[in-house]
């Protein structure tokens, strides 16, 4: 896990997570997923601001976790 700047050039998808409200925006950038092993997440309402790296096992351990956390 790393905290870099934002990866230029790619679509960032907002996370179904996301409540649509203005708070909790977090998006991902699957293409660059795809492409380099590692998964960016950014906060949306700081589109200019660093990028969280995380390797797919970590990501996929985000996800299972706000999955266990949805209420």
């Amino acid at each position: 896990m790393s905290n870099t700047p934002a990866p230029c050039g790619f679509v960032w998808v907002k996370s179904t997570y996301s409540d649509g409200q203005g708070g909790n925006c977090i998006e991902w950038a699957p293409a660059y997923a795809k492409t380099h092993g590692a998964v960016p997440i950014r906060d949306s309402k700081t589109p200019d601001g660093p990028a969280l790296m995380l390797s797919l096992e970590g990501f996929a351990g985000l996800v299972a976790f706000a999955r266990s956390s949805d209420g």
